[in-house]
């Protein structure tokens, strides 16, 4: 595992989180950091972009650190002690920090949770064994969406998927349907966290991971995030059916963008085209929008997105 480094501002320090037995500790420390206004975050941004000033960096570090164990604490499913998901995902943030570019106009905690993600995500695939195996992008798509899947479809989280949940699942992801079967069976073998487990410490007392769990209300700066995260993919969005011709657009648009999708018999009769030659038309618009939103996600450097 990766260790956080101690990090350090004018007033606070937060220890390094070593270990299950301190984290109790730690989550708690970290509460005590205040959450930046935008004009803060920009001009402590704007010190570290044109000064490299490291105290400016460990306050944007610090006042996100909950951000960081928020995310993390998603991720615990995988066996794999939150302590170290957290460690991870802080080494995550301290890259996002230092590659942030506050004049683009969206805040830190947009950015950084890619980063933290990511971070968190390649910890995970170098820990399971079921990886080490080697696995494709789409692999690493199921390895990730699975659960959720699985939990959307009510499906039993122990056993082996009924042929219909498979192609669901496979048709959703993109992948081969015994790639499905295959890696719920792999998942099964590496069990999940229990939420009553204790945990115990010389200064922390006693308690369980579920006491941890009891509010489900969105942190602010989780809040901020996922509205500009929505409103960037927009943006790009918009970007991208640029890239398509208006007999492109419209036709994607009717089909997939819309609340009442119409019918390819209804756009084949507008046209004056057969309904296969409407379906083409959709399907190669689709693509052509995929590669553009992979393209301007690069530009942006949205790790994960690309």
């Amino acid at each position: 595992m990766t260790k956080s480094p101690t990090v350090r501002t004018k007033s606070k320090s937060v220890p390094a989180l070593s270990g299950e037995q301190s984290l109790n500790r730690y989550l708690s420390e970290i509460r005590k950091f205040p959450v930046l206004t935008a004009e803060q975050e920009y001009m402590l941004a704007k010190r570290y972009q044109e000064h490299e000033d490291p105290e400016a960096a460990a306050q944007l570090v610090s006042s996100h650190l909950r951000l960081v164990a928020k995310i993390a604490m998603g991720y615990r499913g995988y066996g794999l002690p939150v302590s170290d998901l957290i460690s991870e995902g802080n080494v995550g943030l301290m890259q996002g920090v230092k590659k942030f570019e506050p004049d683009r106009g969206f805040r830190l905690a947009t950015y950084a949770m890619w980063w933290i993600k990511a971070s968190i995500q390649e910890f995970i695939l170098r820990s399971w064994s079921l990886v080490k195996m080697g696995t494709t992008a789409a692999q690493k798509k199921l390895f990730f969406n699975l659960r959720r899947m699985k939990k959307q479809l009510e499906a039993y989280e122990d056993t082996d998927l009924s042929p219909a949940d498979v192609t669901k699942i496979a048709t959703d992801l993109g992948v081969p349907e015994q790639e499905v079967v295959n890696m719920n069976r792999r998942m099964m073998m590496g069990g999940d966290a229990s939420l009553n487990v204790s945990l115990r410490g010389a200064e922390e007392g006693s308690g369980e991971w579920q006491d941890w769990l009891t509010d489900d209300r969105p942190l602010q700066d989780e809040t901020v995030a996922e509205a500009e995260e929505s409103q960037m993919r927009m943006a790009m969005l918009a970007e991208a059916m640029n890239s398509l011709n208006d007999r492109e657009r419209h036709i994607l648009t009717e089909r997939r963008l819309t609340e009442k999708p119409q019918t390819l018999e209804e756009l084949s009769q507008a046209y004056e085209v057969s309904r296969e030659r409407i379906r083409q038309i959709e399907v190669r618009a689709f693509e052509k929008l995929q590669k553009a939103m992979q393209r301007i996600a690069g530009e942006r450097l949205l790790p994960g997105m690309a």
